[in-house]
């Protein structure tokens, strides 16, 4: 279980605690007291993993061998079957004003209408001969395929990152034609997103509601499909995934995972933990081996700033937790992909705490679950890409290396 972008930064507001410390979380704490903790490098040391690079290495992948790019996991993730050749990129529904400054980089987080913004922006036409397929993902997130010729997935990306700048210019990063080509053509698909939404019905009526209207898309994490090797062969698993994100799921996907559809998770704040959480239940008495689930709604408040809400919502998620401890007979391993603090609104290098409870793990004298705590425990300091084979070897399904 990944509480995605759960650990932090000690904040002055907390007495130099992190939202972790400060909340209450006694079903975490008790986790911890009866399984074996350390913190955890997604990568390495110092590295500022994304979501998708994370995940890939806590599965057990390089991400430097694997990762094309966060677009095709994405497009994966919600339905789009990607091909070889096409390239792929995550898009946010944007708000922009007449001026073309990004007013709201994910359109207060739009939760409606956004299938009916895909439906056109699938209508668009260039004189190249290059197919547009868009995809609504979770709130604002969605996805875009290109599909033709002469395509490449090194040019940069449009989206600015902060609020009150314009889209960047996509340019070519490797002197390519193909490269150039599939810049000038992004440029003119950014254009033409915002004359044909700025006035959709869907934005005319959230602009009546004072609510920022969805009128261009930001492409970003250009892709190509990666070439990985199925994790149930991997591993010898019959696997599944519970995530809300398209992206998680993409991964998943990609990686040949069994998806669980979870109703009512948005990857937000706001999700229905409840609906999550049986769901890991139900799935859990079935016939797999591992079970992969992301939540999300940690890292949303990270990367808002909002430190009340990255505290309730980690008390939230400790009923979860709660919940899931009561299996028996199972290997829980807890952790986070990568920190989000309060005060980078971003994601950071430090490492993140972890903890394994199951049958004949060496239990360590740790009390709490938290990023302090967890360093003292008897994992001490491991990699992403660790945890897969200590997890083999506690199920006994690890292969001898050596006579």
């Amino acid at each position: 279980m990944i509480i995605d972008g759960m650990a932090d930064r000690p904040l002055k507001e907390l007495g130099g605690k992190t939202p972790l410390e400060a909340a209450q979380t006694p079903k975490m704490d008790r986790m911890a007291q009866l399984g074996v903790n350390g913190i955890m490098d997604s990568i390495k040391p110092g590295i500022r993993p994304g979501s998708d690079t994370a995940h890939l290495s806590i599965l057990g992948y390089d991400p430097y061998q694997v990762y094309t790019g966060r677009g095709p996991f994405e497009a994966a993730g919600v339905g789009v079957e990607v091909m070889p050749g096409d390239i792929a990129f995550r898009c946010n529904f944007s708000t922009t004003n007449d001026e073309g400054i990004i007013t709201d980089r994910r359109a207060g987080r739009i939760r409606e209408g956004t299938p009916e913004l895909a439906e056109t922006l699938n209508s668009m036409e260039l004189e190249e001969d290059v197919e547009i397929i868009f995809k609504e993902s979770t709130g604002h997130r969605a996805v875009l395929v290109l599909r033709g010729k002469g395509l490449s997935d090194q040019i940069s990306d449009a989206d600015p990152k902060y609020d009150g700048k314009k889209p960047k210019k996509v340019v070519g990063l490797d002197g390519s034609p193909e490269a150039e080509n599939t810049a000038r053509i992004l440029n003119k698909v950014i254009q033409k997103s915002y004359e044909m939404l700025k006035d959709h019905p869907v934005n005319l009526k959230r602009t009546k509601n004072g609510e920022p209207p969805a009128n261009i898309t930001l492409p970003r994490g250009a892709g190509a499909v990666p070439n990985a090797e199925p994790f149930n062969e991997k591993y010898g698993v019959k696997s599944a995934c519970i995530a809300e994100t398209g992206l998680i799921q993409g991964i998943a996907q990609i990686a040949g995972m069994d998806i669980i559809e979870v109703e009512g998770a948005t990857g937000g704040v706001d999700t229905d933990l409840g609906s999550i959480t049986r769901s890991i239940l139900e799935n859990a008495s079935l016939d797999y081996d591992f079970i992969l689930i992301n939540i999300d709604g940690a890292d949303e408040a990270g990367h808002d700033g909002n430190l009340k809400e990255k505290i309730e919502f980690i008390e939230k998620v400790d009923r979860v937790i709660g919940k899931v401890m009561e299996l028996e007979d199972v290997y829980f391993i807890l952790t986070a992909d990568h920190s989000t603090p309060i005060s980078v609104m971003d994601h950071t290098g430090d490492p993140v705490p972890l903890v394994i409870k199951g049958p004949d793990v060496r239990v360590d004298q740790v009390r709490e679950f938290n990023e302090r705590a967890a360093a003292s425990g008897g994992l001490s300091r491991i990699r992403g890409r660790d945890i897969m084979n200590i997890l083999m070897d506690l199920m006994n399904r690890s292969t001898k290396f050596g006579a």
